[in-house]
C-alpha cells in the first residue's frame, strides 16, 4: 500500500482511483493509514468477507484475503490482476491503468 501511496500521481494522471480493501476492521485500518500516511480510502471487508469471496481471493481457512491487486476499467471490467507478494508492487497496475486510459481515448 505504501508503494501505491508514493506513486499516486501516476494513477491520478490516468484518472484512476485507488482503494484499499482488507479483512481488517475499520479501527485497525484507520491506525494503519495514519501511521503510514495512506491518503486513499481503505475499505473494510471485516464482517462478512463478501468482497474477498466475490473476487475469489478469500482464504477461508485463515479468514483473510490473499494479497491481491485488481485494476478495473471505467466500464467495471477487470483489466489486471496480481496476487501474492508481488501485488504490493504497483508497476503492473500502473501499466494496466495507463493502457486502459489510452484505449478509451
Amino acid at each position: 500500500m505504501l508503494a501505491y501511496q508514493s506513486g499516486i500521481a501516476k494513477f491520478d494522471a490516468t484518472e484512476t482511483k485507488v482503494f484499499g480493501i482488507s479483512t481488517d476492521n475499520t479501527p485497525s485500518q484507520k491506525e494503519f493509514a495514519a501511521k503510514n500516511n495512506v491518503q486513499f480510502p481503505l475499505l473494510s471487508d471485516f464482517s462478512k468477507r463478501e468482497v474477498s469471496a466475490a473476487y475469489g481471493v478469500l482464504l477461508p481457512e485463515a479468514g483473510v484475503a490473499n494479497r491481491s491487486t485488481f485494476a478495473i476499467d471505467k466500464e467495471g471490467k477487470i483489466v489486471y490482476i496480481e496476487q501474492g507478494n508481488s501485488a504490493i508492487d504497483p508497476t503492473g497496475a500502473e501499466t494496466a491503468c495507463s493502457r486502459a486510459a489510452h484505449k478509451q481515448q
